[in-house]
Formats: C-alpha cells, sequence, structure tokens
C-alpha cells in the first residue's frame, strides 16, 4: 500500500512540475474559432485524446479478430 501511494505522490508531484513550467498561454486557431489555453493544459488534453483514439482503435481490431 506504502508503494503505491509514494508512486502516485512521485507522479502527481511530476505533473505539478511539468504545469507550473508550461503555463505559458498559446492561442489556438481553427478557421473562425480561437481560444487561449496554457501549454500544459493543450498537452495534457491532446494525450487524453490520444489515449482514447488508441482505446477505441484497439477496441475495433478486437471486435474484428474476434468476429473472423
Amino acid at each position: 500500500m506504502k508503494f503505491k501511494l509514494t508512486i502516485t505522490l512521485a507522479l502527481f508531484l511530476i505533473v505539478m512540475i511539468f504545469a507550473v513550467q508550461n503555463a505559458a498561454m498559446i492561442e489556438i486557431r481553427l478557421l473562425f474559432w480561437h481560444v487561449t489555453f496554457p501549454r500544459s493544459l493543450l498537452i495534457i488534453m491532446m494525450l487524453l485524446i490520444g489515449i482514447i483514439i488508441g482505446w477505441f482503435g484497439r477496441s475495433l481490431y478486437r471486435i474484428a479478430r474476434r468476429d473472423s
């Protein structure tokens, strides 16, 4: 139990350091839409989108493999 807590706290510390070091605001433009985000939030959002896309892709692959 202590091992999991230690790993969780270490990862949380790394994420906090990352967020502080990448706090610069950047502007995102897409056609007529634009919004300003902190760079760290944008990177984390892109990571989560990539995880979701990979999860769906893996699910589709498993379904296709099971059906054939």
